[in-house]
């Protein structure tokens, strides 16, 4: 059962819209089921055609009675003085009779503090049913008394109603939230969608890339020009006498009002994580900052180098996730996962938009669905995902060498993670977030069977000989003999082989690249033993080539440096008499 709270100022608009066809024509049989006192009140639903207008009239003006009053006292305008609240039950749910609607509507006013049970001087309320799979709850926020509701939190408030309510009358039961979900679609904007033949609102579209955009920018300079290179039109709000940005708006490429104006959405609204003040959170620089930046730039990463640094990041990630160190503040922990979370998602947007493509709109949907995951009302330490958040960053400005293993390797790596969020989601009551978190997981593990299955085809094919085969099979024995046996039946045990092969080709011997492959505790409970180490094998290899090439290529430098250095320049050579020359 879903509610959905919103405000506005047009009591007399909203009710034409209950009472009428719909914009469909999908309305039937409106009429008024509870509403806050019913001998009396006039049901527009039940009057003859030719008094219905008028009908609208009285019971608008009956409404806002209470409204009006306290503008005549007071000489101002009651501001958002309509309240509405639509609750619908989820498909398949059995059909609710209006006696059981009715219940519903007096459960949700009292819940939100519109209007409590026993309080004669709430608001004016009505429901309005006009279809079998949900009301429309219309109240005028002044109270009788003259003083506006205390209901703030409303919205949270009516889902935590609504919970109940599933379980009393026997609905499905949906994911309790904790106020951090974003702003969900309204019916005019679905159905502005329908009418343009596109899958998604406006909202939805400006939410994905901006998520995207944050992801890839360093900065909310970098965010704001990736939006407008997206043709995502930007407007940014100045706070007055500062001449400081203290907020921002986006409007998607050709979408206006009757005007031709464009309709902007403010960056809180698309969702709570996408404020200027969260964003400015994530993109504040550490003392790390400088280091890691420096790094990349001398390192001149390869997109294969980026995709290894990424998964080591992982890996250091997962460790922390599952094994958090002895007598640790719960709290800070919290807050630290969160962040991670938030990092991790970032990450997830720009491997969708580098991996190989064939493996992209699976990447793209995980990242999508993930976004629900990556906040909670646990409020993350971002500067603690630093380094994640970094490597994430760097995939998008790396070039060149592209590496299938190391692709792969960090969307095995990944999917531990994203398992190990769901399961810190499920601990602490984050039902929505589990729930996303475990849906991006289904894409996720697409994406990574899509990628992996030719690199291990390709692995497999040039597997060592028998005996060369047995005496890695012996290595993989003595090295972890509690793994062995499923390590050795894995289908992908011929490419592990030949990943050993070519680590001891690479000067490491296959028992000392399995012991650092398999230092990490991922092996107890993967399923596909010998991927793991086939990645790590890989991963580690190759780290330690280009670590020997890097030093090679520094002595050569040093080297000719020295030489250069040891041998003058012709300019520089000069002879005694001309010394003598110049100081006479």
């Amino acid at each position: 059962m879903v509610p959905d709270v919103s405000t506005g100022d047009r009591t007399r608009g909203l009710l034409s819209y209950l009472f009428g066809p719909g914009r469909r024509n999908e309305h039937t049989d409106p009429h008024i089921v509870a509403a806050f006192a019913m001998p009396g009140i006039t049901d527009p639903g039940r009057v003859p055609l030719d008094e219905h207008q008028s009908a609208l009239s009285e019971l608008a003006q009956y409404l806002d009675q209470p409204v009006e009053l306290r503008r005549q006292r007071t000489g101002k305008k009651v501001p958002q003085h309509v309240w509405h609240c639509p609750v619908r039950t989820a498909p398949g749910d059995r059909y609710l009779t209006d006696t059981e609607w009715a219940e519903v509507a007096r459960r949700v006013v009292h819940a939100t503090g519109i209007a409590p049970h026993s309080d004669d001087s709430g608001c004016r309320w009505i429901a309005v049913r006009h279809a079998e799979d949900h009301i429309h709850i219309l109240a005028t926020s002044v109270r009788e008394d003259g003083r506006r509701p205390r209901n703030k939190g409303d919205g949270r408030r009516a889902q935590a109603e609504c919970r109940k309510i599933e379980i009393e009358l026997g609905l499905r039961r949906l994911k309790s939230g904790d106020g951090t979900a974003p702003k969900t679609p309204t019916g005019a904007e679905v159905a502005k969608a329908e009418r343009q033949g596109r899958k998604t609102t406006t909202r939805q579209w400006l939410r994905e890339h901006a998520y995207a955009a944050a992801a890839a920018a360093r900065d909310e300079h970098e965010y704001f020009a990736v939006l407008t290179a997206l043709g995502i039109k930007v407007q940014t709000r100045i706070g007055p006498g500062t001449g400081e940005t203290t907020g921002y708006s986006l409007a998607a490429p050709g979408d206006t009002d009757a005007n031709d104006e464009p309709i902007y959405y403010a960056g809180s609204t698309l969702a709570p994580d996408l404020s200027l003040n969260r964003l400015r959170e994530r993109f504040l620089p550490t003392p790390a900052d400088t280091t890691v930046r420096a790094s990349v730039r001398n390192g001149q990463s390869t997109k294969a180098d980026a995709w290894r640094c990424a998964e080591t990041e992982l890996r250091t990630t997962h460790t922390f996730l599952l094994w958090p160190e002895d007598g640790h503040d719960q709290e800070a922990f919290d807050r630290q996962v969160q962040a991670q979370a938030a990092a991790f998602a970032e990450l997830l947007h720009n491997t969708a938009a580098t991996a190989p493509k064939g493996a992209r709109a699976e990447l793209h949907a995980a990242a999508a669905a993930f976004d629900r995951a990556n906040r909670s009302a646990i409020r993350a330490e971002h500067q603690s995902a630093y380094a994640l958040r970094q490597a994430g960053k760097e995939l998008m400005r790396a070039v060149g060498g592209e590496d299938g293993s190391a692709v792969v390797a960090l969307l095995a790596t990944a999917v531990y993670v994203l398992i190990a969020l769901d399961h810190w989601h499920q601990q602490r009551g984050h039902e929505q977030q589990a729930a996303a978190a475990r849906q991006s997981l289904t894409h996720l593990q697409a994406a990574y069977q899509h990628t992996a299955r030719p690199v291990l085809a390709r692995l497999a094919e040039r597997t060592p000989g028998p005996d060369e085969t047995r005496r890695l099979a012996a290595a993989v024995q003595a090295v972890v003999p509690e793994h062995a046996q499923r390590i050795l039946t894995d289908p992908a045990w011929p490419a592990l082989a030949t990943a050993l092969a070519q680590a001891e080709s690479a000067g490491t011997p296959p028992r000392h690249a399995l012991t650092a492959a398999a230092g990490r505790r991922e092996l107890d409970s993967a399923d596909h033993p010998a991927q793991v180490l086939t990645w790590r094998l890989r991963n580690n290899t190759a780290d330690q080539t280009n670590a020997r090439t890097r030093a090679a290529t520094t002595r050569t430098r040093q080297a000719t440096t020295t030489s250069t250095q040891s041998t003058p320049t012709p300019a520089a050579v000069q002879r005694p008499d001309d010394t003598l020359r110049r100081r006479r």
